[in-house]
């Protein structure tokens, strides 16, 4: 009892000490995760070519030279990182624009981010060329303008700026100057009362491209908010969310522009993308239409798209209208224009891609155009030039796609084979890269444009591996359990037993030998001249010494040497002994075959069934001699307990509580039992039962069913054993 006692409150306090391990490592990592200093400070990886902890939302960007670029005029483009806790911090970092009729800047306290103009909540501040102003403002889902300041000489395109936000509390301090004069510097604050307190970073741009560098946050202290107040001049009003003009907003860089834009060519001249086809080849010609891909450059229309080739064509970026003169090239299935010169117009909203299949791709009427389709993926393969070649399927239809990894391969690494993908870019045809293999090649403008809809199929290789490995180890857990369970059931019951029998030795036992002493003091001190009563007590003392003997009879079957290293055999020899010690009883005991360990439940049946046999044999068939023979066999095991005493008469009548229990013990362990017997013939009661064998890796799944049915076999056993009457 104290040993299972002990496992049970062991086992218990590991399992509540774990439990609570596991309560507090988890409460600490969500602490952390929510600590507002999480991962600060931070500083970009732009310059080793990592970006795998931003996330964009619109735009087109790429890591070109150590910085990170938008390559797009789409109006509110973000790419965020860090940690909607972070609270108070600086950030400070480079920021380019390019182009001339847009801003560019970073974002701050920001949540919710979606795609879209101002879709987020947090703060902006940024350098806008409109009106060549540093502005602070806060975005709701809407824009409102806190504060802006005009820069002295003017805000120049495609010129290093520094910037630095301090955020505490809830005022923001912005400060910019460029890079080759650090000390002139432009400043603005801004106090919102109710302010947000925690939130992201980001860098954006507005109907302009733009290259940020050296992102760098810290946490933020009050002197740190001391010092960038310092840098706002006095007399600013910093007090709230308001405009300081009367133009019109319709986001926070929708101010009318004043740049002075390029002259387009006479309406008569240009000609609609798709009338190329119908150019002699060599014609040199105009068009009109925005820029889809950059690299290489491919300009689209309303009525199609065409691929732009050049000597040394001028920079811009996706969403700019361009016109586009150039040498009529007949394709297979669009025109090209080369030895093109390129004239940027003005920034455009980037063209919107056309959900087609694959079927329609294939055929060849969306050549040259931004379109949108879904597929299978099948393959991923790098190419030498930082690309990636993906293998996707459509209906039955293959095709495949290829993405320029500039912002690291991380976005695609994630994207198993088979899982269902939406992508977006400039379908062609050219066999440039089709190689004559696919109808068509998607050229992605970033990995951006691929969106997972769907994991592969659950039931695959790898998964299947998985599971096979997992189920294993659970197997093998769950027979180790099992067997654990066994023997922790089987101590107990021992231990149960060795109580009992300690109890009857200090309770009945000893009452019975001091019931002896008293009877035998009284029949000492009865006059010898009353016989009847010395007969009387003679006849008592001969029952109490009887009970006694039964007493200690029961205390020897229920105790079992707790020798482990003792065997069956030799356990029921030392048994036997004991309950015919002074009684002129012979006991002997062999055993034959290959002898080895049997499993516990089936060595204490067997001790139960052997003990049985004994005392049955003791107290009713008055015998001279008991064999006990073991005899191990290949896959069972047999046991033979054989006296010489008076023998009884088989039959029901006959079937006494001990023999009962033998037929039950033997039905537990599917033995079989055999009793022969005939008045004065002696008595043989042999046990077979098989022996598991060690079973094989796949039988396992079985032994959860089969361990199921013995328990319940043996639950019914033991029904029936304290249900039947005791004849024994």
């Amino acid at each position: 009892m104290i040993t299972r006692h002990f496992s049970k409150s062991g086992l218990i306090i590991l399992a509540f000490g774990l439990a609570i391990a596991a309560a507090v490592s988890g409460i600490c990592w969500v602490i952390y995760l929510h600590y507002p200093q999480y991962r600060l400070p931070y500083h970009d990886g732009f310059a080793a070519n990592i970006a795998d902890e931003w996330k964009a939302f619109g735009g087109t960007w790429s890591i070109v030279d150590g910085t990170m670029q938008n390559d797009s005029d789409e109006r509110g483009a973000k790419l965020m990182a860090g940690s909607t806790h972070w609270e108070d911090y600086v950030l400070s970092g480079d920021v380019k624009l390019l182009g001339t009729d847009g801003d560019a800047g970073f974002i701050v306290r920001s949540s919710n981010e979606e795609k879209g103009v101002d879709s987020y909540s947090g703060y902006y501040a940024g350098l806008r060329t409109r009106d060549n102003r540093l502005v602070l403002g806060r975005a709701m889902y809407d824009w409102k303008e806190g504060q802006s300041v005009a820069i002295p000489g003017g805000m120049r395109a495609f010129q290093w700026y520094h910037l630095q936000i301090v955020a505490f509390g809830c005022t923001i301090v912005v400060s910019a100057a460029p890079t080759s004069t650090p000390g002139s510097f432009t400043a603005v604050s801004l106090s919102d009362k109710n302010c947000i307190r925690s939130g992201r970073i980001g860098l954006r741009s507005y109907s302009s491209g733009g290259a940020w560098k050296d992102v760098r946050v810290r946490v933020a202290t009050e002197d740190d908010l001391r010092d960038a107040l310092v840098r706002v001049p006095a007399h600013r009003d910093s007090s709230g969310l308001k405009s300081k003009t009367d133009l019109p907003y319709f986001g926070s860089g929708s101010r009318p522009s004043t740049t002075n834009l390029p002259l387009p060519a006479p309406a008569s001249s240009v000609q609609a993308i798709s009338s190329l086809s119908l150019a002699a080849p060599q014609t040199r010609v105009t068009v009109r239409g925005v820029v889809i891909l950059t690299k290489p450059l491919y300009v689209q229309d309303s009525t199609g798209g065409v691929a732009v080739n050049g000597k040394s064509l001028a920079p811009v970026k996706i969403g700019e209208e361009v016109q586009v003169t150039g040498n009529v090239l007949p394709g297979y299935y669009s025109t090209h224009l080369q030895n093109s010169t390129v004239n940027a117009l003005w920034s455009h909203t980037p063209v919107p891609p056309v959900s087609i299949t694959s079927a329609q791709a294939a055929s060849g009427a969306f050549d040259s155009m931004f379109i949108e389709l879904e597929g299978s993926l099948r393959h991923k393969t790098p190419a030498p030039d930082n690309s990636l070649v993906l293998d996707l399927e459509s209906d039955q239809q293959p095709f495949q796609a290829i993405v320029n990894l500039r912002r690291g391969d991380h976005l695609l690494q994630d994207v198993e084979q088979n899982s269902t993908v939406r992508l977006r870019g400039i379908c062609v045809s050219d066999p440039q890269y089709t190689h004559q293999r696919f109808p068509f090649v998607l050229l992605m403008r970033s990995a951006d444009d691929l969106e997972v809809l769907s994991g592969p199929p659950w039931w695959n290789t790898r998964h299947v591996v998985l599971l096979s490995a997992v189920s294993f180890i659970l197997i093998l857990v769950a027979h180790y359990m099992q067997n654990r369970v066994e023997h922790w059931r089987w101590r107990t019951i021992l231990e149960e037993r060795e109580n009992l029998a300690h109890e009857i030795h200090d309770t009945l036992a000893q009452s019975f030998a001091g019931l002896g002493f008293q009877l035998e003091a009284i029949r000492d001190r009865v006059p010898a001249d009353i016989p009847v009563v010395h007969e009387q007590l003679d006849l008592a003392c001969d029952l109490v010494r009887r009970s006694h003997q039964e007493a200690r009879r029961s205390i020897v079957a229920l105790r079992r040497d707790s020798d482990t290293g003792m065997d069956l055999l030799t356990t029921l020899e030392r048994c036997a002994r004991k309950m015919v010690d002074r009684c002129g009883v012979v006991v002997s005991a062999i055993q034959s075959g290959n002898v080895r360990v049997l499993p516990a439940a089936l060595s204490d049946a067997l001790f139960r069934i052997g003990q049985e046999a004994i005392a049955n044999s003791v107290r009713h068939a008055q015998p001279t001699r008991i064999s006990i023979a073991i005899n191990y066999n290949d896959s069972d095991v047999q046991l033979t307990v054989e006296d010489n005493g008076i023998g009884f008469e088989i039959g029901h009548e006959s079937a006494g509580f001990g023999l009962q229990g033998i037929q039950r013990r033997t039905r537990v362990i599917s033995g079989v039992a055999q009793i022969t017997s005939s008045p004065g013939a002696g008595t043989r009661v042999t046990v077979t039962a098989p022996v598991p064998r060690s079973r094989r890796w796949f039988e396992w799944p079985f032994t959860l069913w089969q361990t199921y049915w013995r328990y319940r076999s043996y639950a019914q056993a033991r029904k029936q054993m304290y249900s039947g009457p005791d004849r024994g």
